[in-house]
């Protein structure tokens, strides 16, 4: 139905046959047609199709409320958000109501007076899905006004209005999300009060109005995100609300490095209009594997979490970086290698909330620590360890390399052609060829990066590798809790890193 041929009055609209219907049954038809159409429920929403997404579909087809448990970073507004498409285009209201009356049951003073004076005149409004979803992140400051109203002495005073007169009141955000969603970020941290005055619309579906003597059946979906540890009876959840939420879905971090790389290669912006971009992608690999390693790490804590948001911003910095040294040496083409990693610490340090050892070794340390057990790691993919005798005996012989972020790709090939197998090694791996010089550099600095990571060789802060250590402690490969000794790869810089 056209815009123009929509009814704009009460009698239009009954003689349309229109039938008016809950929010909740509204979503529920609406996400059935479109699992029966096999459409793409939550676009854009990755590595939640066989956990959160079911448990979605599951909650709405039972017309619960239900609330998203998960750590930073995990998608939980986005999904909420994506929850408009599941309302039909456009709803009918009574025009001018401020809760979004139903034109054939109005649930407000102001509604029920318009039917008696219009009757079947009675103008009507559409309302676009859009415009149906309400969201307030919750704070110690909301108030119950803002939530559920309270009395306008303005309005009172200019409609001549007595204050007890329920046409005085000025309706909350969740009024107004009458016949729509209303979402609640960080749940928890709404005070309790405002818990508590959340209590009737979850269990009796209406609310009250401070002060004055009117219910107000309201149909609504309520949707909610908390963090897990606050959503706890030794949190600041108030249990009689936990109760009465009918579904708790946990989301979760990607499970696998190539979920984490299809989000970030959808989230991150690399269109770079000068120049065209290539992106290796053991380079993907490597970025995502900083977030994973960090959520492993127990200097990293667990309770704040490692949002999505670290290779996303990671990769985009790393990227600028290659992009100014593309600009600076006149190459064609922005391809990111690893040193540039080095130069996305501060989209690593500014999103790592750590714990009291990490605090004593500092943002800096930890962030190399873990851009180099990244690259261990994607060594381990690609190269056999064994392979790499003659890279390492010309370091042990005292060779030693200085790899700058800004020298350009011709450069670097020089460079690398000293140290014996190094290239060879590279192309042997089918990772890259002459035709991609930018492409080369960066797995001979995988090849690099990947033994400095197993403590083979040591790098300084300035991007010079030369051997190790000769005594070499006992434990685990990279160091307790992942990070090497001396500062190790990634780490301090100092003289000590050699001998």
């Amino acid at each position: 139905m056209g815009a123009s041929a929509k009814p704009s009055t009460l009698g239009e609209l009954k003689r349309s046959g229109y039938r008016p219907r809950s929010v909740k049954d509204e979503m529920r038809a609406n996400l059935i047609r479109k699992l029966e159409a096999g459409e793409t429920l939550f676009p854009g929403i990755v590595g939640y199709e066989d956990s959160v997404i079911p448990q979605l579909v599951n909650a709405i087809l039972a017309r619960h409320n239900f609330i998203l448990l998960g750590l930073r970073g995990q998608a939980k507004s986005r999904i909420l958000r994506q929850l408009v498409d599941l309302l039909d285009e456009a709803i009918p209201i009574l025009a001018g109501s401020e809760v979004n009356d139903d034109p054939f049951r109005p649930i407000s003073k102001y509604g029920r007076v318009k039917i008696e004076e219009r009757g079947d005149e009675a103008p009507i409004d559409w309302v676009p899905r859009e415009n149906r979803y309400v969201e307030k992140l919750a704070t110690p400051d909301v108030t119950i006004a803002d939530i559920l109203g309270d009395v306008d002495p303005i309005k009172a005073a200019r409609g001549g209005h007595l204050l007890s007169d329920e046409l005085t009141i000025h309706y909350g955000l969740l009024p107004r999300a009458n016949r729509g969603i209303f979402a609640i970020n960080e749940l928890p941290d709404l005070a309790g009060k405002i818990q508590v005055g959340l209590f009737n619309i979850m269990q009796e579906g209406d609310v009250q109005i401070k002060g004055y003597p009117v219910r107000l059946p309201l149909d609504v979906c309520l949707v909610f995100t908390a963090n897990p540890e606050d959503y706890t009876a030794r949190g600041k959840i108030i249990t009689p609300l936990k109760d009465r939420i009918g579904a708790e879905i946990a989301t979760h971090y990607p499970a696998t490095i190539e979920y984490g790389i299809a989000i970030t290669r959808q989230e991150s912006w690399t269109e770079r209009a000068a120049r065209p971009v290539c992106i290796p992608p053991f380079v993907r690999e490597v970025v995502e594997r900083i977030a994973f390693e960090a959520r492993q790490d127990p200097r990293v804590d667990k309770r704040s979490g490692v949002s999505q948001r670290v290779p996303i911003t990671t990769l985009e910095i790393a990227l600028s970086n290659a992009e100014r040294r593309a600009v600076v040496c006149g190459e064609r083409a922005v391809v990111p290698r690893l040193s540039d990693l080095y130069a996305a610490l501060p989209a690593i340090t500014g999103k790592l909330e750590l714990e009291y050892e990490g605090e004593l070794q500092g943002k800096d340390v930890v962030a190399r620590d873990l851009i180099s057990r990244a690259c261990g790691a994607t060594f381990d993919e690609y190269f056999d360890e064994s392979a790499m005798e003659p890279v390492v005996t010309h370091f042990d012989n005292g060779g030693a390399l200085q790899v700058s972020d800004t020298a350009s790709a011709d450069a670097c090939l020089q460079g690398f052609q000293e140290v014996p197998g190094l290239l060879a090694l590279v192309r042997a791996s089918d990772l890259a060829d002459e035709s991609q010089p930018g492409v080369l550099v960066a797995a001979a600095e995988l090849v690099l990066e990947g033994l400095v990571a197993k403590r083979r060789i040591s790098r300084s802060e300035g991007g010079s590798y030369a051997r190790a250590k000769r005594e070499r402690p006992k434990g685990p490969p990279y160091g307790p809790y992942g990070k090497p000794p001396h500062g190790g790869p990634g780490g301090s810089g100092s003289g000590d890193l050699f001998t």
